[in-house]
């Protein structure tokens, strides 16, 4: 998230890293256009307009996430969630996990499709609009989460690593209500080389 140098900081959108269409046929090219430029870029404008002249104003994204609540907790969080969505997604990834992630995967949840089980158990069960999440908790274990609304594991003392927008402009136009059919398609389109980054992280 990027802030200008006005008097007043203000984010602005982060582009795509790549194009509309790039990760056609798991996400088309209009509910790109939708949710990129539509939802996404409606949170961060409207958290603009939420932190003007408050002590949020200067601090960045995801210092009002962890410190905020009401509307502007829930921009904050969907547009810091929004950006992290994205960034995981390529047009070429490496489509498993690998090294230490890999073990850690299997520790914890037996092997990788018993990862991508759970997840998609989680997605299916999560009444409303949501995200769910692979992070890791304070003592280093691999769980999976998931969070209603703009819901993030940070909030929980957690590191993200890996998120599904299940809100439904995510995977209407294409899917419909199909949720199961949106998620299963999502692993086909997931880097696994960001998510190896952002384990190694501290």
């Amino acid at each position: 998230m990027a802030t200008d140098t006005a008097t007043e900081p203000r984010f602005t959108p982060q582009e795509l890293p790549y194009a509309y269409d790039a990760l056609e046929p798991a996400i088309s090219g209009e509910t790109m256009r939708y949710h990129h430029d539509k939802h996404y870029a409606g949170y961060v404008a409207k958290l603009n307009e939420l932190i003007l002249d408050t002590p949020f104003a200067g601090q960045p994204l995801e210092d009002i996430v962890l410190s905020s609540d009401g509307a502007i907790f829930n921009n904050a969080a969907q547009a810091w969630n929004h950006e992290f969505f994205f960034g995981q997604l390529s047009p070429h990834p490496q489509k498993a996990p690998s090294n230490e992630l890999s073990e850690a995967i299997d520790r914890d949840f037996g092997s990788f499709d018993g990862l991508k089980t759970r997840m998609a158990q989680a997605a299916a069960g999560l009444f409303g609009s949501g995200w769910v999440w692979l992070a890791e908790n304070g003592s280093g274990e691999l769980v999976v989460v998931g969070e209603q609304n703009a819901g993030n594991p940070m909030c929980r003392g957690m590191k993200p690593l890996l998120a599904i927008d299940v809100w439904e402009h995510a995977y209407y136009i294409d899917y419909r209500n199909r949720r199961a059919d949106a998620v299963g398609a999502l692993w086909n389109v997931i880097d696994w080389r960001v998510v190896e980054d952002r384990y190694a992280k501290e």
